[in-house]
């Protein structure tokens, strides 16, 4: 090594010096890298000419002085901070250099702020950070005009994970704010408010300002994008009807509960008797290390994948194995057998008022992607319906006394989509002509008489039918139907030539998504597609799938969300004592007053038949019961 190069060298500029600069905290809140975030001092953040212009502001006489100073400009950001089902203030901001936030204490009671919260939004354009969270402590409804940010910037940007006040003073204002975790850690506002009221006026403050600074930006974009209407009319209204749903909750029998979950249990030992006899030796059948060893080396099954750990023992590989060694159908049971135990039997306990014997799920609007709902806390929407034990989980939901469960199920929607927003003639006349679509597809495709149609052959075409509107690969459906691929790519071939509208109207979306970097819904829901642009050639296909499926999954989302807009209200309006409890997917459920059924039945025929005016009609199920099993 030549150690005599002529490079000057200076080691003081070679030096890095302080490395939190404002550049830098901008740079890394870009990124999300929150951890470093939080070794950055408030000197390196930009903001503090705004925090200059945060006030607390606790007497009553200063409250409503601000709060006339307030109707007097027209529009403003406020979010009613609640925490442990109670007020603990409000944060408010009208202009440009000034936020204040307005805690609880004396006569700014917490039913004081609400109503002052109440009487803006009713008088002036009001923008909130998140409007749901607000609801159970000032009664806007359907018809009050106040925005929800996070709503908006989810429609703008449906891949992201959060939409905080400092997500959005980045993404629509570039402005650097610490978020509520860098302020407070994982302290509340309350124990925050004994803590650190510098932290928390700091927090509440640019809650405020990004609610009031934002608005403008997040609605010009909205219009720019064409989702001005979108979000206005489905959206909005759509926060009313979710929280009116986790309000109201579903009684669920605690009792039935149990002895479902005994049943499991007993279900569960016997099979962990069986597999042991079969496979001669006791081990813990959870763990995929010792299972893999078992099943592959002591054995000796032929099959097993090899991984960097050992064996995988994932579902799809012990599927393939399944048909020909019963102790593996005997695990894959055990398995789903564990899952229904904890996560329902036992899981769905922990959720159960006390007070009322119903669960209060969360239904959140700004998860997925596609525009559906989701649900948490717990989950309802993923109750098990393929497996009859897994099914028998239904019947502990119930109604109260002297009441019936009405459940309606759209019918096919996402073909339904297909067929409109494809226009391929012969898929809407066999809709049109309300015969068996599954049916009319195998005739079509295999070519032969409807009337000589097999179950098998009906299964197929099932299967083609709803893997088509997934963008499924030959590869895809030879593994749905254990065929080769070479006979499923066939079967893909002749349903295209059957339908070649479709054909040509998914590879028109994707090539729209190359070209645009997003898809779009029938109502002008936005998919943004950043894989294709991957060099990854996985990630690409995903990619296709995604410009495929999310057209057609985020209209049919789209139209179950106006149907259960419609119905929640006309049940409103026309004063009755039934409600929509629950939504799954394409399926509304309502709590309802025996004596009201047959109106019931016809709100929900009439709305969610007329939630979207197709070339092929909107067809529902409808049936009634006394618990949720029942009425499915």
């Amino acid at each position: 090594i030549n150690i005599d190069a002529p490079v000057e060298f200076s080691m003081e500029d070679a030096k890095i010096g302080d490395l939190y600069t404002p550049e830098a905290y901008e740079y890394m809140k870009k990124l999300e890298f929150k951890s470093i975030l939080a070794k950055f001092g408030t000197e390196s953040r930009k903001g503090n000419d705004l925090e200059n212009g945060f006030r607390i502001v606790e007497e009553l006489s200063e409250a409503e002085a601000l709060f006339e100073q307030a109707k007097g400009r027209g529009a403003a950001g406020a979010q009613l901070i609640a925490e442990r089902g109670e007020v603990f203030g409000l944060a408010l901001c009208f202009d440009e250099k000034n936020s204040w936030l307005l805690p609880c204490g004396g006569f700014l009671t917490g039913s004081y702020l609400a109503e002052k919260f109440l009487e803006l939004c009713r008088s002036i354009k009001v923008w909130v950070l998140d409007l749901k969270s607000v609801l159970p402590f000032a009664p806007l409804d359907y018809g009050d005009t106040v925005r929800d940010q996070s709503v908006a910037a989810y429609l703008l940007n449906p891949l992201k994970d959060t939409y905080a006040y400092d997500d959005l003073a980045r993404d629509y204002l570039g402005l650097t704010a610490p978020s509520r975790a860098d302020l407070f850690g994982k302290s509340g506002f309350f124990d925050m408010w004994e803590k650190n009221r510098e932290a928390v006026k700091k927090c509440a403050g640019y809650m405020a300002y990004t609610a009031y600074a934002a608005g403008e930006p997040l609605l010009l974009k909205l219009r720019e994008t064409g989702m001005e209407s979108l979000y206005d009319e489905i959206e909005m209204p759509l926060v009313y009807a979710l929280f009116h749903m986790e309000q109201e909750g579903v009684t669920v029998r605690r009792e039935e509960l149990k002895a479902y979950g005994d049943r499991l249990k007993v279900q569960i030992d016997v099979l962990e008797r069986e597999i042991y006899d079969m496979t001669g030796v006791t081990f813990n059948i959870n763990s995929p290390k010792q299972l893999g060893e078992v099943l592959f080396d002591k054995m000796q099954i032929k099959g097993g994948k090899k991984t960097k750990t050992g064996y995988s023992t994932a579902a799809d590989v012990l599927e393939k194995l399944a048909p020909d060694y019963p102790v593996i159908r005997k695990i894959l049971d055990y398995r789903q057998y564990t899952k229904l135990k904890s996560t329902y039997a036992d899981g769905l306990d922990a959720y159960i008022g006390k007070d009322d014997n119903r669960i209060h799920s969360k239904f959140n609007q700004t998860i997925t992607a596609t525009g559906r709902i989701s649900s948490t806390e717990p989950n309802l929407q993923n109750i098990p319906i393929r497996m009859e034990l897994g099914r028998a989980i239904r019947k502990v939901f119930v109604p109260k006394e002297g009441f019936v469960f009405l459940d309606a199920d759209y019918s096919q929607i996402e073909l339904r989509v297909l067929a409109h927003m494809s226009g391929d003639e012969r898929l809407i006349e066999a809709y049109r002509s309300a015969q068996d679509i599954h049916a009319i597809t195998a005739s079509e495709v295999f070519h032969i008489p409807l009337d000589q149609v097999t179950p098998l052959q009906r299964r197929n075409a099932k299967a083609v039918n709803f893997g088509i509107v997934y963008g499924i690969s030959a590869f895809g459906l030879s593994e749905d139907l254990s065929i080769s691929r070479k006979e499923a790519l066939e079967y893909i071939n002749k349903y295209f030539e059957t339908y070649p509208q479709v054909k040509s109207f998914l590879d028109g979306l994707v090539a729209g998504a190359k070209e645009n970097g997003y898809v779009t819904t029938m109502f002008g829901r936005r998919r943004p597609v950043p894989e294709l642009k991957s060099a990854n050639f996985m990630q690409r296909s995903f990619g296709e799938r995604v410009a495929m499926n999310s057209p057609i999954q985020g209209t049919a989302a789209d139209i179950i969300k106006i149907a259960m807009i419609r119905v929640d209200r006309r049940l409103r309006s026309e004063g009755l004592k039934s409600r929509l409890i629950l939504q799954v997917h394409d399926e509304l459920l309502v709590e309802t007053a025996e004596a009201e059924e047959e109106q019931v039945r016809k709100i929900l025929s009439e709305e969610m038949k007329q939630a979207a005016h197709l070339k092929v009609e909107l067809e529902i199920d409808m049936h009634a019961g006394k618990n949720w099993l029942e009425a499915k």
